[in-house]
């Protein structure tokens, strides 16, 4: 297993057709804030986040997953995972340096073996961000991203032989066996998570809001607006965190939660959790079941972007 260099997620970058539909939804109804625009791309930020921006919208022809980006604690972290990923035969997009997205920062972009483009910074500049007051329905920061992987086993020992990334807790179902792994770079239970799936596709994203009762308004506040509801409102078994999902304007899952779990890293056991039983798939029993269409849903369409960088 290679060292943890990584510290935590970033951002997510998504490619649509419809940017300004899909604009509209971020930084309206979904609680982000635009903090920068420029021709056909936009950064949005959570206003208790000190990123600089947690979503990037970009228009495009296709709809993909540009990037997934993840933080490191220094340049020199930076620069030694990078060397790592060559010496691993790891296909690099780009060398360490310089970047001019907003906050700045020191880093590089490398596809991990689906296709995904994976960026790694350091040293972007603080963002001035603000606490998140009671019944304020916001998200508070990006809380994290499930992928769907055709090879679930390869892809998860990917990102632990290459990334430093450590198994929390699996999802397993009797009818078709290991679903989904549950992964960290932190004590937090995860901060990705892999989903067995028919292809390489984003799964969801996931913002973490302030607190069960703000987590409950943004759920009815979307549902009012007439927003299309995958599963939820509900309690994870795995992770213990509530979950609420719905599409976006493209199709993509995206996730309200709340109260992570945080797991004690010297004593903690991956625990195999048979998510056909009520309990695993919603502890509450408040959410609708997961039949055949939520997963089909969770499915997403093809990414178009496997092993082609973004432009930008």
């Amino acid at each position: 297993m290679a060292e943890r260099l990584l510290t935590h997620l970033r951002h997510v970058d998504l490619a649509v057709p419809d940017y300004d539909k899909q604009l509209d939804f971020y930084a309206g109804i979904w609680g982000l804030t635009k903090v920068a625009e420029d021709s056909g791309i936009s950064f949005l930020a959570a206003e208790g986040s000190p990123e600089q921006y947690i979503v990037r919208l970009r228009k495009a022809e296709d709809k993909r997953l540009d990037l997934i980006s993840y933080g490191a604690a220094t340049p020199a972290d930076v620069d030694t995972l990078a060397e790592q990923l060559l010496t691993g035969g790891v296909q690099l997009i780009s060398q360490p340096g310089k970047v001019d997205t907003p906050g700045g920062g020191y880093g590089f972009r490398f596809f991990d073996i689906d296709g995904r483009t994976i960026e790694v910074l350091a040293d972007v500049a603080v963002r001035r961000h603000r606490k998140i007051e009671e019944k304020e329905s916001i998200p508070v920061k990006l809380s994290h991203v499930v992928i769907n992987s055709p090879d679930l086993g390869a892809t998860k020992e990917w990102y632990e032989q290459h990334l430093g990334f450590r198994l929390s807790d699996t999802l397993w179902h009797p009818k078709m066996g290991e679903a989904m792994h549950f992964m960290r770079i932190s004590s937090q239970h995860h901060s990705m998570a892999i989903a067995q799936g028919p292809h390489t596709s984003l799964h969801h994203i996931s913002f973490e809001m302030r607190g069960i009762d703000e987590y409950m308004r943004g759920t009815g506040r979307l549902l009012r607006a007439g927003v299309h509801k995958v599963w939820g409102p509900g309690r994870h078994y795995a992770g213990d965190n509530t979950f609420s999902y719905f599409h976006d304007p493209h199709g993509n899952t995206v996730e309200y939660t709340t109260e992570l779990e945080q797991l004690d890293e010297d004593t903690w056991h991956p625990h195999v959790y048979d998510f056909s039983t009520d309990e695993v798939s919603d502890q509450w029993g408040t959410a609708n079941p997961v039949n055949e269409l939520v997963a089909k849903e969770s499915f997403n369409d093809p990414d178009h972007g496997c092993f082609t960088a973004p432009p930008v």
